[in-house]
């Protein structure tokens, strides 16, 4: 198992979960209307997070997506805790994989995760949607 691969893969879903909850997604109780992927990305904080200086150094790179979401260097920061974490605990890759496998959330082609996007034109569809703010330029 590549656990940089792995890293890659779990971002969306803590980006997510970090975005919805900033650094309150360690102690955030579950919502029954919490999107999946933020309650995805909750769960795999939660088991990558580990103990003592592992996790404060997690807890760090969280409180730097939440504070500044769109750096990529924060992002590529706390991917790199995430992989540190994974080669830590080797047996945690496939559990990870595991619970990303088990999710109905895709991210890519067909994505339910959407971020930072424009949409132009006059009519706009959306079948169900939480938190939209949609602005005519």
């Amino acid at each position: 198992m590549d656990v940089a691969t792995v890293a890659t893969q779990v971002m969306p879903y803590v980006a997510a979960a970090i975005g919805a909850y900033g650094t309150a997604v360690w102690t955030k109780a579950q919502d029954a209307a919490a999107d999946e992927t933020v309650s995805l990305g909750r769960r795999l904080l939660q088991r990558l997070a580990g103990t003592g200086e592992s996790r404060s150094r997690l807890e760090a790179a969280v409180a730097d997506v939440a504070e500044a979401p769109e750096d990529e260097d924060f992002h590529a920061a706390l991917r790199g805790q995430v992989k540190k974490a994974l080669i830590a605990e080797p047996d945690l890759a496939d559990e990870i994989v595991a619970m990303l496998s088990a999710s109905r959330s895709i991210t890519g082609s067909g994505s339910q995760i959407v971020s930072g996007s424009h949409i132009g034109g006059d009519s706009i569809q959306i079948g169900n949607a939480r938190d939209v703010d949609i602005r005519r330029g």
